[in-house]
């Protein structure tokens, strides 16, 4: 094989050689100096991603309060109540607002098991997760107490759960809506109708409707069935508007409305969706938690929710961060803890609810 090369001076040829040789040598250096300060960089950066997750360094042992709606007045209240009884027994309280995510609940279990909680209490978003959300605990060995939204499965609670007494404050809202409209002559007018604004798909719910339904009807059996009126809502203001303003629209023959549902949030939408349609002055609102009534009882210009059943946050977020506490001891606990309500009105709201009339 004969090979053709330009003659050069062979001193030449070796420093040509050589150079190149350390331009080579001086980028995989680089390139190793960059690899290496990428590896910090992001080593670095997990270490405090960790640390900003871990609550450990305060030493101290960790409860989890996982809400479904954390920025709801109600659990806002109830995560505050939770947090003083959880610190008072030497615990960080960590309170994590799911968003009505299931995705995002499921993220704050797997933190909470990360961060090697002692326990947790939680408001479920979609109850259809219990038994998943159950098995992932337990195998964690982390104890869970329920709270307002019972963890179950085939209609049966599977965890310690704490709430309201959902049918008696159900039966309370039906008894003070019945009696405003015998008071107020509004029985056998066929302009009057009554809707029940409703979320059948949280079984926490579901006794409260049908506690106001028959209480209203035992205490007026002659009210017809066909002015009373169902709305189906998902538990935020905005869609309780949405379902009441689509049937006060779907009904203009009712000019007179006496409205209840499944929580304050859907309550406030009817008032709204009322006001919108100029059939608030006639109208008679009765809310279920009070939160949000106190407000409108205040209003100068007058609200059309005349009354709320009045339930205690604090006592659910207290309540259940007792008998989690009593779980971690390995005390016998019961399965089911209720809070009574009392109905408040612009006259005695301030009295009943104390430092959450403020």
């Amino acid at each position: 094989m004969i090979i053709n090369v330009q003659v050069v001076g062979l001193n030449e040829i070796w420093v040509s050689i050589k150079e190149r040789t350390m331009k080579k040598r001086m980028v995989v250096l680089l390139l190793v100096v960059l690899s290496c300060a990428g590896l910090v960089f992001a080593n670095g950066q997990k270490e405090a991603a960790s640390t900003s997750s871990a609550p450990a360094a305060t030493g101290k042992k960790v409860i989890y309060g996982i809400y479904k709606a954390g920025d709801q007045t109600w659990f806002i209240n109830e995560g505050e109540a939770a947090k003083v009884a959880a610190e008072a027994a030497g615990y960080e309280f960590i309170y994590v607002d799911a968003k009505m995510n299931p995705e995002e609940y499921l993220r704050a279990l797997d933190n909470a098991i990360a961060n090697k909680a002692s326990g947790v209490v939680t408001c479920i978003p979609d109850q259809t997760m219990s038994s998943a959300v159950m098995d992932k605990m337990n195998g964690a060995k982390i104890p869970v107490v329920a709270a307002d939204d019972a963890l179950e499965a085939n209609g049966k609670k599977i965890t310690p759960w704490v709430g309201i007494n959902a049918y008696v404050i159900g039966q309370a809202n039906g008894e003070w809506i019945a009696d405003y409209a015998k008071k107020n002559n509004l029985v056998g007018n066929k302009d009057v109708g009554l809707l029940l604004i409703t979320m059948d798909t949280v079984s926490s719910c579901v006794p409260r409707a049908k506690g106001e339904y028959a209480k209203f009807k035992e205490v007026i059996p002659s009210w017809p069935e066909d002015h009373i009126f169902y709305a189906d809502y998902d538990g935020t203001t905005d869609k309780g508007n949405q379902v009441s303003s689509a049937v006060f629209t779907a009904h203009p023959e009712i000019t007179t409305w006496l409205v209840t549902g499944a929580n304050e949030e859907g309550c406030i939408g009817a008032v709204r969706a009322l006001e919108s349609a100029g059939l608030d002055k006639n109208a008679c609102v009765v809310g279920l938690g009070a939160y949000m009534a106190k407000d409108e009882f205040k209003s100068a210009a007058g609200s059309c929710m005349k009354a709320s059943s009045y339930f205690s946050a604090e006592g659910v977020g207290q309540g259940s961060v007792k008998v989690l506490l009593d779980m971690i001891a390995g005390k016998d606990v019961p399965l089911e803890t209720a809070v009574d309500a009392t109905i408040v009105t612009p006259e005695n709201y301030k009295k009943v609810m104390g430092k959450y009339a403020e």
